[in-house]
């Protein structure tokens, strides 16, 4: 069941570094957002924000509101492995787990959970690679290590297992940044069809990319060093692409800096 999120007066640190201020923002339910930016201006800093992740660094902190359909995840007694659950995230490498076999990598998250019917994880690895685009690549050798894939396969297994659990929302931090061009197209091929019951949220260096699978595009940039990074503007992609309302965008999509 995809979900809304609203980020509301989010302010995220490093111990006493403020690394990004004042972050508002909705991000709709079954759709597409990009965040975009130069290098270090905290793209990849709030979307850890998003489920959690961020806090796993120490002295990490984070001040305002992250809403998931209006409950906020950083609310008293909320626990952060159920956040993980329902909001999951795809690495910018595809890091499954090397020796387990393909099947085991699907069903890991579930298995943690304590389910150990054979059949519902069996049902469970099939569908969640038929939603990765992956099955009728490996459905003959399930039990083969999944670290014996191609890169654009171990990342589509990634996505498999994320979505075994059946989150509500999915976060893909440059997924695409190790692989090639044709993989790259069969994941972003794929993310347009998983947005039909996830929201996905993901971080892009490649302008292209953001334009190509967006729904809505978020700008983020670095005002100055040693100072947060800020959001600049959200709206629609095709918007932020033809018509940004800010200089600073128009200037870092037309490639004048960053």
């Amino acid at each position: 069941m995809a979900k809304r999120l609203d980020l509301k007066d989010v302010n995220i640190y490093y111990g006493s570094f403020h690394a990004v201020s004042d972050v508002s923002l909705a991000v709709p339910p079954r759709s597409v957002t990009a965040f975009i930016g130069p290098s270090g201006c905290g793209k990849s800093t709030v979307l850890r924000t998003l489920n959690r992740m961020h806090e796993v660094i120490p002295g990490a902190r984070v001040e305002g509101s992250v809403l998931l359909d209006g409950d906020d995840i950083y609310g008293s007694g909320v626990d952060p492995v159920g956040v993980r659950k329902t909001i999951g995230m795809v690495f910018q490498r595809p890091n499954p787990f090397p020796t387990m076999s393909i099947r085991d990598n699907v069903v890991a998250g579930l298995k943690l959970q304590g389910v150990r019917n054979r059949k519902s994880l069996d049902e469970t690895a099939e569908r969640s690679l038929k939603g990765a685009n992956l099955w009728n690549e490996v459905k003959d050798r399930l039990d083969k290590p999944g670290g014996g894939l191609s890169g654009g396969q171990q990342q589509r297994l990634c996505i498999a297992r994320a979505i075994a659990v059946q989150p509500d929302v999915l976060l893909m931090d440059e997924p695409c940044s190790a692989l090639d061009p044709i993989s790259t197209l069969a994941i972003e091929d794929l993310i347009s069809e998983l947005k039909q019951d996830f929201t996905i949220v993901i971080v892009t260096h490649n302008m292209q990319q953001a334009a190509r699978v967006s729904d809505q595009t978020a700008f983020f940039n670095l005002e100055a060093t040693g100072k947060p990074g800020k959001l600049i503007e959200v709206d629609n992609t095709e918007t932020i692409f033809s018509n940004p309302s800010q200089k600073a965008t128009e200037d870092y999509i037309s490639g004048r800096f960053g």
